[in-house]
């Protein structure tokens, strides 16, 4: 089954909704979660970190690994095409050199700068500070989950993003180290067999001010 991709992008926003029921027959190959993913990457991250990690739960395995943990979500986990797991690498900072000289071999840093900032940012996120760290991971990670729910829209899936369900025991039942890896959130993604509920949000001028 083809997906109908759109590029209109009122429409990818206004039309977004939380599926919790997805067509069983639709499944998004390896490559094309991949574009999905690029794409999403494309969200801003504190010092350009990208702290963030994807784990794509699409095998019949993996979803009976996820089904215990995600108790009062088992229909999103059923029939999606694939659930995935977003987390925060506590050790992000690791991969900063690795970055920024990226982007001085493709000439969108000068040598200086990165020789500067690479230390300077090494020294602001210390390990032993915990909290700084966590509170930007958290940030950062949750700005690439909304583009990744947009992205999706464009690819004509839908998405469900899901905060119940075992955070303590997740990293660890799919082999991950608990301490590094955060949990942020779970993210089912197929395509809706229904339309999903409209929901209604607070006037602008009830949470807005002008100073």
């Amino acid at each position: 089954m083809t997906t109908q991709t759109t590029t209109d992008f009122m429409e990818i926003v206004k039309g977004r909704r939380s599926i919790r029921n997805y067509d069983t027959n639709v499944k998004i190959s390896k490559e094309e979660m991949t574009q999905i993913l690029e794409e999403a990457t494309l969200a801003p991250s504190s010092v350009n970190m990208q702290p963030w990690r994807f784990l794509v739960i699409d095998s019949e395995e993996g979803k009976a690994t996820l089904a215990p943990l995600a108790k009062f979500n088992q229909v999103q986990v059923e029939t999606s095409s694939a659930v995935i797991a977003v987390f925060g690498d506590m050790n992000a900072v690791d991969s900063i050199e690795t970055i920024y000289d990226m982007a001085v071999e493709k000439g969108l840093m000068p040598q200086e700068v990165r020789d500067r900032q690479v230390p300077a940012i090494k020294g602001f996120y210390r390990p032993e500070d915990v909290e700084t760290l966590r509170d930007s991971i958290l940030i950062d990670s949750g700005l690439v989950s909304m583009q990744l729910m947009l992205v999706a829209r464009a690819h004509g899936y839908d998405t469900n993003p899901i905060g119940g369900y075992e955070k303590d025991q997740i990293a660890e039942a799919f082999g991950l180290e608990k301490e590094r890896y955060l949990p942020v959130m779970l993210l089912s993604i197929g395509k809706a067999v229904d339309a999903g509920y409209p929901s209604v949000r607070l006037p602008i001028a009830d949470i807005a001010e002008w100073k």
